[in-house]
């Protein structure tokens, strides 16, 4: 009788265990028609494409958000190449089919101001009672209207137009004018609406903007181009000309930084590496992770009208230390908070390991000196080894930390001695076709490894009328001498020579191509600045057409007189 009250009581025991874990399972949202439940489902709209870098910026940071086991789907309104109605009514067709298809959403989060303007009006019909969170909304007005709804909330862009020409002129004390460039789309129009309001607030600065959708390429180059010295330039968008000609964000920078001689600010995230300098910037990274943070307090039981509220911008200073050091910047002006990129370590950051034990040693060798003083052989001993140390040193700053080869200080230094003497040469611009594929597929690694590998090529075929340089991130320059019957074309085609035979990196083999432009003193021109700037506009005319080739500026700038 005891045996049997004692299994009962154990399989009473094994029946409750289970029923618990089952619950418990429910409860924390694991169990779906597969046996797991969905932990939540988002869906992020984008005002505009993957390809506009700002919006990798709001995935990258709405991903840190996100929990894992939360599904996460994209919609892209692409509006900075369709923005028309017709091009909005053609989304909205495609949208609905995909919703009727789709079980509902938890939560929806809204890039720009696109997005949300497109999930208000059509509210009822898709997000009834569904959170919606945007982020990136520059209409200041819009983001407070929307917010009266309860279920709306998000994150404003509210760029600091005050902050960066505060921040500019420390870094520019004679500037007397501010020029903003932005185009004819919503966010230009925001912002040049913007911009003006704070005229009255630096009576003494002169305030213009370019319009960048109402120029041609050519009229924008030569704009650009006339903007004097103290002038105060900063980049806001450009997705167009008047030519009809369309901009990612990564190339309308390129353009404009190729043709001006002054340093461009900036005041939204990306961008920085392409030669712009930056600026106090609205972070799209931490605007997508605030708002993803806040979606994931919904999915998992807060109020949507806790959240009842405009959250203030993410602003923080970008800032790019080459375009600072190469436009004569003072960069202790730089903001102690600010992230920098291209950071050039002091004598004391780069050696501080090797130094800090050394000291003692150092210091012991001082007293060495002062004891040895009246020994002539030993200081002269002693004075060999300092003159070698010095040689290092020096060694180490002309040359490329990566790659081995010379740097850009190198390239100036050289191109300084040939302003001097005269001598007729080619600057040669060198940039790897589809690189970024390779750090975005197999890793920064990779991409390390491609570009050393150049750079061995390249110095395998240098001699002293062909001297090669690592400019700035995937870009090599040349420098070639004229000598004697050696003809430039044969110098170019030592550089495709490289790219000919595959790259191993890592153990899988990749095909390599360069684009080349050339630019000659004195055929092209004497200006030793604008020299680089012809050799980078022809590279750009082959980039954009065939790759994989050289072309000479003269050839460019003879078709569009041709064509004029």
């Amino acid at each position: 009788m005891f045996k049997l009250f004692k299994s009962r009581n154990l399989l009473f025991l094994l029946v409750l265990t289970g029923s618990l874990l089952y619950n418990v399972c429910i409860a924390s949202g694991q169990e779906n028609g597969n046996g797991v439940q969905d932990a939540g489902r988002v869906l992020f709209i984008s005002s505009y494409s993957y390809a506009w870098d700002t919006v990798q910026f709001q995935i990258e940071g709405i991903k840190k958000g996100i929990a894992p086991g939360v599904t996460i789907d994209y919609e892209f309104m692409d509006t900075k190449r369709f923005s028309s109605n017709s091009d909005i009514e053609e989304f909205y067709k495609g949208f609905k089919y995909r919703m009727s298809r789709l079980k509902p959403y938890d939560v929806v989060i809204l890039g720009d101001d696109a997005a949300l303007n497109f999930a208000i009006k059509y509210q009822k019909e898709f997000f009834d009672k569904i959170p919606l969170v945007y982020e990136g909304v520059n209409d200041e007005e819009l983001a407070e209207k929307s917010v009266k709804d309860q279920y709306i909330t998000g994150v404003l862009e509210k760029l600091s137009i005050s902050e960066n020409i505060d921040f500019a002129q420390k870094l520019m004390p004679d500037a007397r004018s501010i020029i903003l460039v932005s185009d004819s789309s919503v966010t230009g129009e925001a912002v040049r609406k913007s911009f003006y309001k704070y005229k009255d607030q630096y009576p003494g600065m002169d305030f213009s903007d370019i319009n960048t959708s109402e120029f041609s390429s050519l009229e924008l180059k030569s704009k650009f181009a006339s903007v004097k010295e103290n002038a105060i330039l900063i980049f806001v968008v450009m997705t167009e000309d008047a030519s009809g000609r369309k901009y990612k964000n990564t190339e309308a920078i390129k353009f404009i930084c190729s043709n001006t001689k002054v340093p461009v600010f900036k005041m939204v995230e990306g961008g920085l590496g392409d030669g712009i300098l930056g600026g106090n910037v609205v972070s799209m990274e931490m605007s997508g992770e605030i708002a993803a943070q806040i979606a994931m307090k919904i999915i998992n039981g807060t109020s949507p009208e806790t959240f009842n509220t405009v959250i203030e911008s993410p602003n923080i200073f970008c800032i790019d230390e080459n375009v600072m050091r190469d436009a004569g910047l003072d960069l202790s002006l730089i903001p102690d908070n600010a992230k920098v990129i291209n950071h050039k370590k002091t004598f004391w950051e780069q050696y501080q390991k090797v130094l800090k034990p050394s000291i003692t040693v150092i210091s012991g060798f001082i007293l060495f000196s002062l004891f040895a003083f009246w020994n002539g052989r030993k200081y002269k001993k002693m004075a060999g080894e300092l003159a070698a140390a010095k040689d290092k040193l020096e060694n180490a700053y002309y040359h490329d930390i990566l790659t081995g080869i010379n740097n850009r200080t190198k390239f100036k230094k050289d191109m300084a001695e040939l302003e001097i003497s005269k001598e007729p040469f080619a600057v040669m611009m060198i940039d790897i076709d589809n690189f970024k594929y390779i750090n975005d597929t197999y890793g920064h690694s990779a991409g390390d490894e491609a570009l050393r590998q150049i750079a061995t090529r390249l110095s395998g075929v240098s001699d002293t009328s062909f001297t090669p340089y690592r400019f700035a991130g995937d870009e090599f320059t040349v420098i070639a001498r004229e000598t004697g019957n050696l003809l430039y074309e044969e110098q170019a085609e030592r550089c495709i020579s490289i790219f000919r035979e595959d790259f191993d990196l890592s153990g899988i083999i990749h095909t390599i191509h360069g684009s080349i432009g050339i630019a000659r003193y004195p055929q092209d021109t004497e200006d030793f600045n604008s020299l680089v700037v012809y050799a980078d506009c022809a590279m750009y005319e082959v980039k954009n057409n065939s790759k994989n080739s050289y072309k000479f500026y003269k050839d460019i700038s003879n078709a569009k007189a041709g064509s004029a």
